[in-house]
């Protein structure tokens, strides 16, 4: 409990960097996760670096547009109501989502092999549902360290699959 308090008092203080450092830090979660439970690594064979890339991509790319996104989508559509949340969900899916994959999903491919449609059809299954929610039950402030947590399960695989031999 005095852990979430010391990130909520952080967080107040400094939303953007703690935002920004939260999406990388669970990144780098999902990519140790990935070395460590799916692929068996141990910790004599841990890949540092390719943690440090996970967080990098985390901090440099996905926390900056996808919080910057979140203030802009907040501004757009404010309030939290049901109605709200699914005006969100709608706005975030059909128009933000096609363009940070476009972006994204090249910088994933060229670390991990796989297609853009793989990656896509993969994402669209997950996020339509987990957005609804996020916009619905979450606070701004919060909304990109949830999508980040859920993203640890597919972080981790995309770290596995980046470095697969």
């Amino acid at each position: 409990m005095a852990l979430w308090r010391a990130y909520q008092r952080a967080l107040a203080a400094h939303p953007w960097k703690v935002q920004v450092l939260t999406a990388g830090s669970l990144m780098g979660v999902g990519d140790m996760i990935s070395q460590q439970l799916v692929e068996r690594r141990g910790l004599q064979q841990h890949q540092a670096g390719r943690t440090l890339t996970m967080v990098s991509l985390g901090c440099g790319f996905v926390g900056p547009v996808v919080g910057g996104w979140y203030k802009v989508l907040d501004h757009l559509i404010p309030g939290t109501t049901k109605v709200h949340a699914l005006k969100k969900m709608l706005l975030d899916q059909g128009g933000f989502a096609p363009c940070f994959l476009g972006c994204f999903l090249p910088l994933v491919g060229i670390l991990n092999g796989m297609s853009a449609q793989d990656n896509w059809a993969k994402l669209k299954r997950l996020w339509p549902a987990v957005q609804l929610a996020n916009f619905y039950l979450v606070p701004l402030h919060y909304r990109l360290a949830v999508v980040q947590c859920v993203a640890i399960v597919w972080n981790s695989y995309l770290s596995w699959k980046a470095h697969q031999f």
